[in-house]
């Protein structure tokens, strides 16, 4: 058992994990309209409009029934505790590559907060594509689960990699997807016309023309703490929280990070447009 300090210590590593995983930024709804990780927020995609769930420990309307077994399951598989499959609006197909003990330390820390009473509101997505049954078929064709092992970090860019393709979860926005909602990764961070919220989402690949070619390492590191761009423009929309509720809270060599691995990605020309 975990004494005092280890769980104090346990619940400030979850807090920090839970930032860069993005989990505030999607389970709140925008602008104070509901409670911290009670979950709400719409996310319209070509599918419809799917709405996050309530993640916090109250045991009737959040996980608070869940064991930490059941939340690595969900995270990393794709899988309810009742054993339905999730829709992949929830990017548990990037979370996979997340080790499991980063898992277990984010539940840590969502089981530390308030529970919130707040029930779930139903998805309002049409036929087929609200048949949960299919999504074993989806996850066939489109999903490749993870270990559960340490990834091997021998260089900077080398944990910019876990934390944009394990923990931030960044191709889930920043990868166009083809007609049955699978990633294209021919088209890998290189932007989207359809983001969580009907948004354009930006080409991130080191392209000059198209994407973030002409910015400097240093203007990423700087953009991910404050949301300002090199332009002086700042940011708006589903970014703007996740910058606020998670990539600010990281470390500067997090951020760091996060820039090296993207500027060792190939260049995409890919000019995101409507």
């Amino acid at each position: 058992m975990l004494g005092s300090n280890g769980l104090a210590q346990s619940i400030e590593e979850g807090a920090y994990l839970t930032a860069a995983a993005g989990c505030k930024a999607c389970h709140t709804q925008p602008k104070g309209a509901g409670q911290e990780y009670a979950g709400g927020r719409a996310l319209d995609t070509p599918f419809g409009t799917f709405y996050t769930p309530n993640i916090t420990f109250d045991p009737d309307t959040g996980i608070g029934r869940w064991s930490d077994a059941d939340f690595v399951k969900a995270l990393k598989k794709g899988i309810s505790p009742e054993g339905f499959h999730y829709f992949p609006a929830f990017p548990y197909t990037s979370y996979t590559n997340m080790t499991d003990r980063d898992a277990r330390s984010i539940y840590v820390y969502l089981k530390s907060l308030p529970p919130v009473q707040a029930p779930n509101k139903p998805h309002d997505v049409g036929a087929p594509f609200s048949w949960r049954w299919l999504q074993w078929g989806w996850k066939v064709l489109f999903f490749k689960e993870g270990g559960s092992s340490v990834p091997v970090i021998k260089s900077s860019a080398d944990r910019g990699n876990y934390l944009v393709n394990a923990l931030g979860h960044c191709g889930e926005c920043h990868t166009p997807r083809n007609a049955l909602g699978g990633i294209d990764n021919d088209l890998y961070l290189a932007g989207s016309t359809s983001g969580g919220e009907g948004e354009l989402v930006p080409n991130i690949t080191p392209d000059k023309e198209t994407g973030i070619g002409d910015w400097s390492k240093l203007d990423m590191v700087s953009f991910l703490e404050t949301g300002m761009k090199p332009n002086f423009d700042d940011v708006q929309g589903t970014m703007e929280d996740v910058i606020t509720h998670g990539t600010s809270k990281l470390t500067k060599e997090d951020r760091t990070a996060i820039a090296d691995f993207l500027f060792s990605v190939a260049p995409v020309k890919n000019k995101v447009k409507k």
